[in-house]
């Protein structure tokens, strides 16, 4: 499983840096936070660099949306109407000029506008389908994914997601770009249904041959690679690591006035604020929460080079970076040559995890909100249930997929 860069604000020189110091990778351009001419300035940039790649998430989830920035767009309507949009030559003109905008990004793949589905119903999936024929009548070489875009009750809704499965059989799609609404806001959903919908979503794509890319996550969707998905994508700042519809309204405030600088500790799946880091430094458990092997950095080492962690000026800058490379390394050690080490896998992680956050708390080291105590069990259920539904049909394809 691979990770993409899901741009926000304010990160156009993070992926310039990370895509270089990677020797590749595939950023995910917002046209929410770019205008046309950074875009094609960005994607050009990128697409220079050896291993270099873009997608454009169009971003189509709120058509009513008043974003100023979004709505400038050349290929944002000037007037939606619900009813005779997806029927008539508004849809066409959507998807040509999408088609355009792909093509002078040199986008690896044609990413379709798809609405967001508060209930997974025969209108919404008639404006899913809508989309993929104008697109294959439009025509073009790059391949077409499919934006599956849920609202949290949709996701958590099992016979919501079986109906999605069913009458997706026959869509014409290489792939399906999947984000999906966190329940209450969470950054880490414990709701373990939640999860296991999103998995069995992943797999039920995977096994069709198709490729599966999910949108906006964080580290707890490192177990999506049970599912064989190819790629999870994911960025700086929160609202790009879950997907808050509301981000693409006008009014929707931007969290980088919260400005808070976390530390990710791979090992513990969870983010502390750097204040925790001085009481483990006290507490003689600073090197339990030090990045190892292939997990050392530049941005983070000078957190464990020996004053109190407060002192040493991390950064934002620094904080976003470390967590990045942290991330990409754990999607590739999460991917593996059969469906049961996938599992064996990610439970190691899990149960790793667990130790080391009962000897954090128990010294008084916790990661609040971002603590990932709670969680270890959301995951470990939503595995149970992708391992009873989905096991034999995983393990039998898996080599193929």
């Amino acid at each position: 499983m691979e990770l993409y860069l899901q741009f926000g604000y304010g990160m156009m020189e993070h992926c310039r840096h990370l895509i270089e110091a990677w020797g590749g990778g595939t950023a995910v351009l917002s046209p929410r936070d770019l205008n046309a001419d950074q875009l094609l300035r960005l994607s050009t940039g990128l697409t220079d660099l050896p291993g270099g790649q873009v997608l454009l998430d169009p971003q189509f989830y709120v058509p009513h949306s008043d974003h100023e920035r979004l709505c400038e767009h050349e290929y944002w309507p000037d007037n939606y109407s619900t009813n005779a949009f997806w029927q008539g030559p508004e849809l066409a003109k959507l998807i040509g000029c999408l088609a355009e905008l792909n093509e002078s990004l040199a986008t690896a793949a044609f990413i379709l506008p798809g609405m967001l589905a508060i209930s997974i119903n025969d209108d919404w999936l008639e404006t899913q389908r809508a989309v993929l024929e104008e697109a294959a009548a439009t025509g073009g070489s790059k391949p077409r994914y499919a934006t599956i875009a849920l609202g949290a009750d949709a996701a958590k809704d099992q016979s919501q997601v079986a109906l999605l499965l069913e009458r997706s059989e026959k869509w014409d799609a290489a792939g399906y770009y999947l984000v999906c609404e966190h329940p209450n806001g969470q950054y880490l959903v414990d709701d373990p249904n939640w999860l296991a919908n999103v998995l069995d979503l992943a797999a039920g794509f995977r096994l069709r041959g198709a490729k599966v890319i999910i949108g906006y996550c964080n580290h707890q969707m490192l177990a999506a690679a049970c599912a064989k998905t190819d790629a999870i994508c994911s960025g700086t700042w929160m609202n790009v690591r879950s997907f808050p519809p509301d981000k693409f309204r006008q009014a929707f405030e931007e969290e980088t006035r919260q400005r808070a600088t976390w530390y990710y500790c791979p090992q513990a799946l969870s983010e502390y604020k750097i204040p925790y880091l001085d009481i483990a430094h006290r507490m003689r458990l600073l090197n339990r929460m030090e990045p190892m092997g292939r997990f050392r950095n530049e941005y983070s080492a000078p957190l464990f080079s020996g004053p109190q962690p407060s002192a040493v000026g991390f950064t934002e800058q620094s904080a976003f970076r470390h967590y990045l490379h942290c991330l990409r390394i754990q999607c590739e050690e999460a991917s593996a040559a059969s469906f049961d080490d996938a599992v064996t896998a990610h439970e190691a992680s899990l149960n790793a995890a667990e130790a080391l956050l009962a000897t954090l708390s128990a010294a008084g080291i916790r990661g609040q909100t971002r603590d990932f105590t709670d969680i270890v069990d959301v995951n470990r259920a939503a595995l149970v249930v992708l391992t009873s539904t989905r096991a034999p049909l995983l393990r039998r394809k898996w080599a193929t997929l």
